[in-house]
Formats: structure tokens, C-alpha cells, sequence
């Protein structure tokens, strides 16, 4: 073996700097670097913007939602007592790292300039405003209590764009019920997320106006939202909950609906889910695309060396080892390629993600600029499974060597 590496490492380092093969050893590790470098920002590129889009789409409507079991398809349902210790118990659940109330209620915005139904979604003391601060680019956060309802809102910079509000400013909110009413309400904060859709409907107000709005009493909301600490296991989670407390009746006969983020928002997560068939099919097409070459690289190579393996032949090496040794040269090119590939990967990723260079149209992208979400095991895996296809790939072309008969390429004079 160390015979097979030693004249390996010479074929790939070269010894005459008129050989054929030189170029072709320059072009193949540069196809291989190219294919890894692609692979490595595609993945990251395509797990950073699912990464962002879950946690904005959660940060509207959490992880898992908690609601009365009705037939009602609107976002109003059927009131819930607040202090359930069903519900409460959740928190022994691995991976729940919070609970939280809430309220909704339908409204129509109304200003001098113009109108706009909204979901106003009233929440209390134990809401987890981490969302809301990350995006929030005027004014600040209200303050609830759990005695005097506030007045105080935030609305999204679309919305406060289309209604003409800014900062301070008061506002009518309009709700079509019997008998007609409104409330006034004030901006006191203003968030961006980038997901008008969203952006356009939600204002988060103190849920006691919700509860005031409807007539119910103190102790009464719409739901719970549960938060997890890792998003990729919402649906196990969500699994354990249901069954903690979706089969237990209420005192008045209901039961309870708990509903993933992917159950709520299904069709933005089939949207997500065709990414991944975006990025195997990237993958696949760089794998074949580095494959081709090095299959073309190695004949090539062979042929450039049909003199050398002429005379290893007569000197009575069999055509195993002679195939390791361009197995072996194979393997050095693979490696240089990848590891130069692996660098400019993540020289690109970490660049567009601390600098923000491609930009993204917020209207059909929902996010500014092009997301990194750089894994590490991503990185090793993609390195790995390269290499070992690569290397798989090169079998065939290396069976040429055996082909190839002393007698007909050794020359002499």
C-alpha cells in the first residue's frame, strides 16, 4: 500500500511540467471545489429562510395553539376558563418552555385617510414579547396588567403605513356585532416582520378589551399558546400535548383542539417543504456535474500514463495496485478540491450573512435580505457524501488500466 500512495502522490503532484494530464488535474479539483462551494450556500441559504420564516409565522401565532374543540372556522372560537390545570401541567412536557393566553376579536380600523379589517389579538401580563422586540421599529411595547385594561396597541409598519398612523396617535377600531361597537385605541409601538399578509392583519392590544368586547368574564380567553424550545419538534410535541389534554371533556361538555403551527399555517409549510426537494435536486445535479468530470479527469490521466503503467506491468505489478494508485490520486484531487470548495462555501455564507450583499424583494420573499443558517454537521455531511460518491464513481474508470498491455506501450529504441 505505502508503494500504491508513494507513486499516487507522484502522478497527482506531477513530475513533468509538460504532462497532458496537469490541466485536466487543475480543471477537476476546480469543478469539485465549485460543486461543494454551490451545495454548501444552497443548503444554507434554503435552511436559513425555513428557519426564518417558521419562527416569524410562530411568532404571530405560536408553536402549538390551544382553543375550544367547535365547528367555527373563524379565528373568533368558543371562550376557554384561563386557570385549566390541565393545561398548566403541559409544562412538564420536555421541550414546553412556556405557556401563555390570548384573545381574538375581528375589527375594522377607521381613519380620516382610510379602513382596514384587523385581528386584534389581546394579550396578557405572561406574554412573551421576545418576537415582538426583535421586530419592533418605533416606539416600544405596551405595558399589560391583569387590572386596568391599557389602550395602548401595536400595530405592524404596513398597516401604520396604510392608515397614515404614527407613534402616539389614536385610532378607531369598529366591531360589527349586536349592538355595533368600537373602542379607541393608541399606537404605541410599531413592528416590521417583513410578512405583510401577517403584518396587515394582527394588532396586539390588552386582552381585557377582548374580553369586555364579548361580554366574558375575568378568567375566560380565547386559547393558549404553547411555546417549545425547538421548533423542529413542534409536531412531537404537539402529539404529546394532544394527548395530555385533547381527549378530557370541559365542565360545560367541550373539549379541547391543540394545533401545530404546520396544522395552522399548512400550506406555507408545504411551500417550505418543496425547498428541500429544490435543494436534493441541487444537490444531485452537483454531485453528477463534479462525478462527470472526475470520471473525465481520471481516463485522461490514465491515457497520459499508459507509458508508466506499461512498464509497472512488466515489472510485475498486478492491476489491483495499479488501480489503487488512481483510486489513490483520485482521492488527493477529491480532497483539495473539497477542502478549497469547503472554504469559499463558507467564505460566501458568512459574507452574505453578516453583510447582507443579495437582497430579496420583501413582497414575494417576506424577508429582506438572502438568510444563512450556516450547520456544521450540514457542512461535514455534504464533504462526506461527495467524497464517498466521487470516489465510488471512479471504480469503473479505473477497470481501464487492465486493458492495457505491457507489450503495446512500452517502446524501444
Amino acid at each position: 500500500m505505502r508503494t500504491e500512495n508513494y507513486i499516487a502522490r507522484r502522478f497527482f503532484k506531477g513530475t513533468n511540467g509538460m504532462s497532458l494530464s496537469r490541466p485536466f488535474i487543475r480543471i477537476t479539483i476546480t469543478s469539485v471545489a465549485l460543486s461543494i462551494a454551490v451545495m454548501i450556500v444552497a443548503v444554507a441559504v434554503i435552511t436559513g429562510f425555513k428557519q426564518e420564516i417558521k419562527a416569524k409565522v410562530a411568532g404571530f401565532g405560536s408553536h402549538i395553539q390551544i382553543t375550544n374543540y367547535d365547528s367555527n372556522q373563524s379565528l373568533e372560537t368558543l371562550p376557554l376558563p384561563s386557570n385549566l390545570k390541565c393545561v398548566e401541567d403541559l409544562k412538564a412536557i420536555k421541550g414546553v418552555r412556556h405557556i401563555q393566553v390570548f384573545g381574538i376579536k375581528a375589527g375594522i380600523i377607521k381613519t380620516p385617510s382610510d379602513m382596514q379589517g384587523v385581528a386584534l389579538k389581546g394579550v396578557s401580563s405572561d406574554f412573551d414579547w421576545s418576537f415582538f422586540r426583535q421586530n419592533l421599529v418605533e416606539g416600544s411595547i405596551i405595558s399589560v396588567s391583569d387590572s386596568t385594561p391599557t389602550n395602548q396597541t401595536l400595530i405592524s409598519k404596513t398597516l401604520a403605513n396604510l392608515l397614515r398612523l404614527k407613534v402616539g396617535d389614536s385610532y378607531d377600531v369598529f366591531f360589527v356585532q349586536e349592538p355595533p361597537r368600537f373602542r379607541r385605541f393608541v399606537v404605541e409601538g410599531i413592528y416590521d416582520t417583513k410578512m405583510v399578509e401577517f403584518d396587515k392583519l394582527f394588532v396586539i392590544c390588552d386582552i381585557g378589551h377582548i374580553r369586555r368586547l364579548n361580554g366574558w368574564s375575568s378568567n375566560q380567553v380565547s386559547g393558549y399558546e404553547v411555546l417549545v424550545d425547538n421548533i423542529e419538534k413542534v409536531d412531537d410535541i404537539a402529539i404529546r400535548v394532544d394527548d395530555a389534554v385533547g381527549y378530557d371533556f370541559l365542565d360545560d361538555g367541550s373539549r379541547l383542539k391543540v394545533q401545530s403551527l404546520t396544522e395552522r399555517y399548512s400550506s406555507i409549510f408545504d411551500w417550505l417543504e418543496l425547498q428541500n426537494i429544490n435543494a436534493a435536486v441541487l444537490i444531485i445535479l452537483m454531485l453528477l456535474v463534479a462525478g462527470i468530470n472526475m470520471i473525465s479527469g481520471l481516463l485522461i490521466i490514465i491515457l497520459d500514463k499508459t507509458g508508466t503503467i506499461g512498464l509497472l506491468k512488466a515489472l510485475g505489478t498486478n492491476n489491483e495496485s495499479i488501480r489503487k494508485i488512481f483510486l489513490l490520486q483520485s482521492a488527493y484531487i477529491m480532497i483539495r478540491g473539497l477542502a478549497i470548495g469547503t472554504i469559499a462555501g463558507i467564505a460566501i455564507c458568512l459574507l452574505q450573512k453578516y453583510l447582507g450583499i443579495v437582497k430579496l424583494d420583501e413582497e414575494y420573499y417576506f424577508l429582506s435580505v438572502v438568510p444563512i443558517n450556516m450547520v456544521w454537521w450540514h457542512i461535514v455531511l455534504l464533504n462526506l457524501a461527495s467524497f464517498i460518491v466521487g470516489l465510488a464513481m471512479m471504480v469503473i474508470p479505473s477497470m481501464v488500466v487492465s486493458r492495457i498491455s505491457p507489450d503495446k506501450t512500452l517502446k524501444f529504441d
